[in-house]
């Protein structure tokens, strides 16, 4: 009788890919600037509304997060906007400190055995705040809105590409990754076609969508 190899269905690599809508908090330094802006161009009214908005989606992002299976030492999560520096857990300590709930919901995740991960290149991050500080600055010209909204959206691609990069060389086989991401990145169009995607939130309009 000859024997018969059993083929074992190889580890998958999956990724729990959750957007996000950045709160104030988020922004530091700038939250009072941007505030500012939106405060004049929405007027107090829609702005209070869009807050509201943002809110009922914290609450599920919240609720989610808490119904996630976590395995220790097998679940990795990748967070918008965290360098990769070696002091990712000081980080998001000081900023969940400072109120900011995504940081807090990173720290929830790591109590239950989850492993923190610099998700993003420095030196983006550094262009991405200079960015927003010219954008903040600058005046309302047509000509260069269309052109600060060019170099935006090159700017998230690259921060994309990155961040689907760095993804797929950490996240090992049989391992869980859980991706915070903002609303208008597409990191899941450039990631590797091995990593299983979920969408606990449902899919999201892009701005490549």
């Amino acid at each position: 009788m000859i024997a018969r190899e059993v083929r074992r269905p190889s580890p998958t690599r999956s990724l729990v890919y959750i957007p996000i809508v950045h709160t104030m908090a988020d922004m530091g330094a700038l939250g009072p600037s941007v505030r500012r802006v939106k405060l004049a161009a929405l007027g107090r009214q829609r702005l209070v509304r869009d807050a509201a908005v943002v809110e009922k989606l914290w609450v599920r992002i919240e609720e989610t997060v808490a119904n996630l299976i976590v395995s220790p030492g097998h679940t990795r999560v990748y967070q918008d906007g965290l360098p990769v520096c070696g002091h990712e857990l000081e980080i998001v300590t000081e900023l969940a400190g400072a109120g900011n709930r995504n940081q807090k919901l990173l720290l929830t995740l790591l109590a239950r055995g989850a492993m923190l991960m610099g998700t993003e290149s420095p030196e983006f991050l550094i262009e991405e705040y200079h960015l927003a500080n010219t954008e903040l600055a600058m005046g309302v010209a047509a000509a260069d809105k269309v052109r600060q909204g060019r170099l935006h959206n090159t700017l998230l691609e690259r921060r994309d590409r990155y961040i689907a990069e760095r993804i797929g060389r950490t996240l090992g086989e049989g391992e869980t990754g859980i991706l915070f991401i903002g609303v208008l990145h597409v990191v899941d169009k450039y990631l590797a076609p091995d990593i299983e995607i979920t969408y606990p939130l449902g899919r999201v309009l892009t701005r490549n969508a």
